[in-house]
């Protein structure tokens, strides 16, 4: 089992930034990609980026050019950098990482998610 806990969230004023963090209960290093998700009040769950074992990433269209993520496997810990924050981004913020483990097969883990609220 893994526990996944996020941390980061806040308040911001529009333009601005956070990072957001998330921690792994064990070595992140064979996890086969990672990913933050976002859901906003009223709305699904979206995928907001993706970074994969060899460190290639993959971005939702609305934060291109805006937030990056990455993975420090030594710290076991992956992150989301939020830059020109706007009100749309505003949403609870999940962890998830995915794993294949030999005769268990792909298994999905969750945070439990971190508010953040883009508001002057």
């Amino acid at each position: 089992q893994v526990q996944l806990v996020e941390s980061g969230g806040g308040l911001v004023q529009p333009g601005g930034s956070l990072r957001l963090s998330c921690a792994a209960s064990r070595s992140i290093f064979n996890f086969n990609f990672m990913r933050w998700y976002r859901q906003a009040p009223g709305k699904e769950r979206e995928l907001v980026a993706k970074i994969l074992k060899d460190g290639s990433e993959e971005y939702v269209d609305s934060v291109k050019g805006r937030f990056t993520i990455s993975r420090d496997n030594a710290k076991n810990t992956m992150y989301l950098q939020m830059n020109s924050l706007k009100s749309d981004d505003t949403a609870v913020y999940y962890c998830n990482a995915v794993v294949w483990i030999t005769l268990q097969g792909w298994k999905n883990y969750w945070g439990q998610g971190t508010q953040v609220t883009v508001s002057p």
